[in-house]
């Protein structure tokens, strides 16, 4: 099969055994730095992806896909906005809330958002009723003045279910002793455990009657929450069901409401890409090195070469086709050693948990068990382009040191 001249020689010197064993040991040292940088890049942002899905599945999981809300004044015709909310093809389920921020009480004091909801109504756009690890959801019931809190809340006040704790909001009443928070006592009829620290220490629910009776908003709401087939389109039903409604409400989704949350591990995932990137720049350094001596071995060689007709930019190809061969096979076996890790990564865990018999991942302080990974393809292939591109820059210089070779100095001493 036809092959150019410097395709030829640059494969022919890949192939080819070396005088000097320490080059070639410099160039399987290049091989070995891009396959491990690219193989380590490639499993730590699959474990990074696996990590946000994780976060994000178990957070919407306890959050609306999107929410119509009030200006800071009550929604009164909320059924007409579940109604038409049912109504759209695009919704899964609609319910109303109230939501207040507290400040709950038991052996301690704690900060906590507390939902006033609906037990029959809220499944259908949370899963809270299939977390309760104590007690049932359905306990909620309209003057009972239950509450159901989250593991880690109930943890640090210091009660359990059948406990009592009191909820001071931020609203005040007119007393003969003057002005005084508001309070009410609830009792623990339940416990819930997310997995999601926000929300285990952080949330509460009640009956949505008895909130609205402890806030003195009559049949008002907060607003209306929404669960959607499909989520991307949150913003834009919820918009929809403002404009229906006929007066200005606030709309929000879930993106924009942990937007913080969301580009806080964007920017972490990215800059452990750029560090990580390190690794493979530092594999590109080995292949400059390797090539400058390599052509510095290779002097009477390229002289000959240059004697024969071969064009200086003929001698630069033949070094950098031999250059960026390095660069593709250490490529190419670090996205196979990345891929083949990632997807045995989880039991590599276990066996180096079995092996040492101490457990990486503890239940009972991370809220994962296991090591989630999400091995994406565009995260591959940006690597890999990376990964040839800084190949292909490392073998610009030494060929370009190569095309420089005079001929008759090179042969002076042959």
């Amino acid at each position: 099969m036809f092959k150019p001249i410097p395709v030829a020689i640059g494969l022919r010197y890949l192939r080819a055994k070396r005088r000097n064993g320490f080059i070639s040991f410099i160039s399987l040292a290049s091989i070995l730095g891009i396959a491990l940088g690219v193989a380590a890049l490639i499993t730590t942002l699959a474990v990074m992806s696996g990590f946000q899905r994780e976060i994000r599945d178990r957070m919407l999981q306890m959050v609306a896909h999107a929410t119509v809300s009030g200006y800071g004044e009550p929604v009164h015709d909320w059924p007409q906005a579940v109604k038409l909310a049912a109504a759209d093809k695009r919704v899964a389920g609609a319910a109303p809330y109230v939501e207040k921020e507290t400040l709950l009480t038991g052996a301690r004091n704690q900060p906590a958002m507390v939902r006033g909801v609906v037990p029959a109504e809220e499944p259908k756009v949370s899963v809270i009723a299939d977390r309760m690890v104590q007690g049932k959801f359905a306990s909620l019931q309209p003057g009972a003045f239950n509450i159901i809190l989250g593991k880690e809340l109930a943890l640090w006040l210091g009660v359990g279910v059948g406990d009592k704790v009191t909820m001071m909001t931020s609203d005040f009443r007119s007393t003969p002793m003057g002005a005084l928070p508001q309070l009410k006592r609830f009792t623990v009829s339940g416990i819930f455990e997310a997995g999601y620290n926000e929300y285990d220490k952080g949330m509460a629910f009640v009956h949505m009657q008895d909130l609205q009776r402890v806030l003195r908003m009559g049949e008002g709401v907060t607003g209306v929450r929404l669960k959607l087939h499909d989520m991307d389109q949150a913003w834009n039903v919820a918009r929809d069901l403002a404009l229906n409604l006929g007066e200005v409400y606030r709309v929000s989704d879930w993106t924009s409401e942990n937007a913080n949350m969301f580009r806080a591990l964007k920017m972490e995932k990215t800059i452990m890409a750029v560090l990580l990137s390190l690794i493979i720049a530092m594999g590109a350094f080995n292949l400059v090195s390797s090539q400058v001596m390599l052509v510095t071995d290779k002097q009477a060689d390229i002289a000959i070469l240059r004697t024969l007709g071969l064009s200086p930019g003929g001698v630069m190809q033949v070094f950098m086709v031999q250059g960026s061969l390095i660069g593709v096979i250490g490529t190419v076996l670090g996205v196979i050693g990345g891929v083949l890790l990632t997807l045995n990564l989880e039991g590599i865990l276990f066996g180096i948990e079995k092996l040492t018999g101490y457990q990486l991942l503890p239940a009972d302080v991370y809220y994962v068990t296991g090591l989630p990974t999400d091995l994406q393809g565009s995260d591959v292939t940006m690597i890999a382009v990376i990964a040839l591109v800084m190949a292909f820059l490392a073998t610009i210089y030494p060929a370009w040191r190569a095309a420089r070779t005079a001929p008759a100095e090179a042969l002076r001493y042959e």
